[in-house]
């Protein structure tokens, strides 16, 4: 059972001690994970918060990545990235996951892939802090959407904000199978890139 989503703030730990945790966690030792989580959480939710911008949904990140850790622990390798490398590159993937299903139930099905992303990431019911953070951060990515082809925006937009799959996105776009991959792969390449230069 994977440990609550209360931030600890336990002392850091060095890599060698967390290795050791997570090989303990992967033969199944749930006291490892627990020991992990209490000298792991408190920075793995900070990264969570500033990506999500809200608590509750930081909370369930880290939730749903210590219950990943849990369960693939086993393959992660030291010689590959640091134990902490590994736990927030979880924590990452699973924030914008969480990010990508905000949005996606923000966007009619109908909606155009043209319309702003700022709209979509933007929550209401979140605080003026966290609200701005959030904001910020889909002025970003609206910012290099936009510089994308219009071909690799749509094809992006609707298969990561409205989940469609290869298949269904070349039956809505009207294009071969192979292109819409190609738009795809250069346009996640450009977008990366550019979010990088935004960091």
């Amino acid at each position: 059972m994977p440990p609550s989503t209360q931030p600890s703030y336990a002392a850091p730990a060095s890599p060698d001690r967390l290795e050791g945790l997570l090989q303990a966690v992967a033969v199944g030792e749930r006291q490892a994970l627990r020991a992990l989580y209490d000298l792991t959480a408190t920075k793995l939710f900070g990264l969570a918060l500033r990506i999500t911008g809200r608590r509750d949904w930081a909370e369930d990140v880290v939730q749903e990545s210590f219950v990943s850790i849990w369960h693939h622990a086993g393959d992660y390798r030291p010689q590959l990235a640091a134990p902490m490398t590994w736990m927030t590159a979880i924590v990452r993937n699973r924030a914008l996951d969480c990010l990508r299903r905000a949005a996606a139930a923000r966007v009619p099905q109908t909606a155009e892939p043209e319309q702003d992303l700022a709209e979509w990431l933007a929550d209401d019911a979140a605080g003026p802090a966290e609200l701005a953070e959030a904001s910020q951060q889909a002025r970003a990515l609206n910012r290099c959407l936009q510089r994308l082809e219009q071909s690799q925006r749509q094809a992006i937009v609707l298969a990561y904000l409205q989940d469609l799959s290869h298949a269904e996105l070349a039956e809505r776009l009207r294009a071969p199978l192979g292109t819409v991959k190609s738009w795809i792969r250069r346009g996640l390449e450009r977008l990366r890139s550019c979010m990088e230069g935004a960091a």
